[in-house]
C-alpha cells in the first residue's frame, strides 16, 4: 500500500488483483487505486451493472492538503448548537486556576493559528455524544495526552499539566 499527500492508502491493479485473488469477498470499491483511468475503464466495462461499484474521480493535482482537509471537514454532521458553540469561551469556563487559564489560552492561540477550532467543536460533539450513550473509550494515546485542551474536552483523561508535558509535543 501506499498512501497519498492526503492520507488515503491507494494500491497498484496488480496488488488490488493479488487482494481479490486472495480474499475474493472483498469490495473492490474500497479500495482506491494508482491508475484511475484503468480502475474506471475496468469499472464501466465489468461493473456497470451494479449500482454500488463506481467510477471513481481522484483530487485535482494542484488541490492542496489544506483545501482537502478544510473539504472533508465541511462535511461532518454537527448540530448547529455545537457549529455555533464559542469553543474557546467553553473552555476558558472550565478552567479553575489562573495557570489553567493560562495554559488553555496558549493552547488556543495554537490551535486557532491552524483553523482548527472546528475540530475542537467536533470533538466536543463527538465526546457528549460518545457519553451520551455509553461508550467507552481509552484513557489516551500518543501525542494527544500533551493537550491540556483536549483533556477538559474529555478526548483523553491525562491531564498534561499535572504530569507537566508540553502543547509543542502535540502539535509539532
Amino acid at each position: 500500500m501506499k498512501y497519498d499527500d492526503f492520507g488515503q492508502a491507494y494500491t497498484t491493479t496488480d496488488e488490488l488483483c493479488e487482494f481479490l485473488y486472495k480474499e475474493p469477498a472483498l469490495n473492490i470499491g474500497d479500495f482506491l487505486v494508482e491508475d484511475w483511468d484503468q480502475y474506471n475503464s475496468a469499472i464501466k466495462e465489468n461493473y456497470a451493472d451494479i449500482p454500488l461499484v463506481k467510477e471513481y474521480h481522484p483530487y485535482p493535482s494542484d488541490y492542496s492538503v489544506d483545501a482537502f482537509h478544510k473539504t472533508q471537514q465541511s462535511v461532518w454532521y454537527m448540530p448547529t448548537e455545537y457549529k455555533t458553540l464559542d469553543i474557546a469561551q467553553h473552555l476558558l469556563n472550565l478552567c479553575k486556576t489562573d495557570a489553567e487559564l493560562q495554559r488553555v489560552g496558549e493552547e488556543l492561540l495554537l490551535y486557532q493559528e491552524r483553523n482548527l477550532f472546528d475540530l475542537l467543536r467536533y470533538l466536543k460533539y463527538f465526546v457528549d455524544t460518545m457519553r451520551l450513550n455509553n461508550v467507552l473509550w481509552g484513557l489516551g494515546r500518543g501525542s494527544s495526552v500533551a493537550s491540556y485542551v483536549l483533556y477538559l474536552l474529555g478526548v483523553h483523561r491525562i491531564n498534561s499539566m499535572y504530569y507537566d508535558l508540553s502543547i509543542e509535543e502535540f502539535l509539532k
